[in-house]
């Protein structure tokens, strides 16, 4: 599972870089019409940043190949399918257990997974709860191993909110030490002579912030998206169980009930 996920981002981060290269001579291009336009404006907003723009150039890919990764991850027919969901609660109204887990083992989703790992600790000898409190208690240490899993993708989104304001600071620098070494070797330099290292003092604080704040917003959403399949994951194994043990209770039920009021 791991292998095919590594497997999976890599095949995703290759995409956006092969995609970025294809691209790259187009914009860089020069015609005899706009093309002269957009080579200024790649120099004026990129390629003036000097080489520490090759750090958040990194930056900004692996924020797109993360990005796609978790949209095509993070999705409801891999974590809790209607489908499944629908056959899982038949079985379980007619307390099929065992058909259910079969069904959910042969499930590559995160609900099948989950269901097959905590419904084996139903006890049929506790007709009452049938053992609510063992099956709560796989489906927490599933959760907690899994979302392990599914956050590492999630962090590194975080870490390039992090680190990309970083590289924008550590090009500020650069550009200030360059500018400040050519006061220091002429004495009096002409404003054109630091505008160079000022301008990539200035541009890699520039895409540094640009490439931080949508990394922070991914975060949220991706971290949000996932704790919400999860939710739904969780709600609906609650489901399921209070489904077999209310069919089992059914006289029990109907017992409390007056007579007189329809069911």
């Amino acid at each position: 599972m791991i292998y095919t996920t590594r497997k999976r981002l890599l095949s995703v981060f290759s995409l956006v870089l092969t995609s970025l290269f294809v691209s790259a001579p187009a914009l860089m291009a020069q015609d005899s019409g706009g093309g002269g336009k957009d080579m200024n404006a790649l120099e004026k907003w990129v390629l003036s940043g000097g080489w520490p723009m090759i750090l958040i150039a990194l930056a900004i890919i692996g924020l797109l190949a993360l990005s796609v990764f978790n949209f095509i991850n993070l999705t409801k027919p891999k974590f809790c399918p209607d489908d499944l969901k629908a056959a899982l609660l038949d079985h379980m109204m007619n307390c099929r257990v065992r058909s259910a887990i079969e069904l959910a083992a042969s499930h590559p989703s995160y609900l099948g997974r989950m269901l097959a790992y905590s419904l084996p600790n139903i006890d049929a000898t506790k007709p009452e709860d049938l053992g609510r409190d063992g099956v709560e208690d796989a489906v927490a240490d599933f959760t907690i191993n899994e979302s392990r899993k599914n956050m590492v993708w999630i962090n590194y989104i975080a870490l390039i909110a992090q680190a990309a304001p970083m590289l924008g600071l550590f090009g500020t620098v650069y550009g200030m030490v360059n500018a400040f070494g050519v006061l220091s070797a002429t004495g009096a330099a002409e404003p054109a002579q630091l505008a160079g290292d000022i301008q990539i003092a200035l541009l890699t604080t520039f895409w540094g912030l640009l490439t931080a704040i949508p990394s922070l917003v991914a975060y949220f959403y991706f971290k949000n998206r996932l704790n919400n399949l999860v939710a739904e994951a969780h709600h609906t194994s609650e489901e399921l169980i209070n489904a077999s043990i209310q069919t089992v209770n059914q006289d029990a039920y109907l017992a409390k009930i007056p007579e007189g009021i329809a069911v």
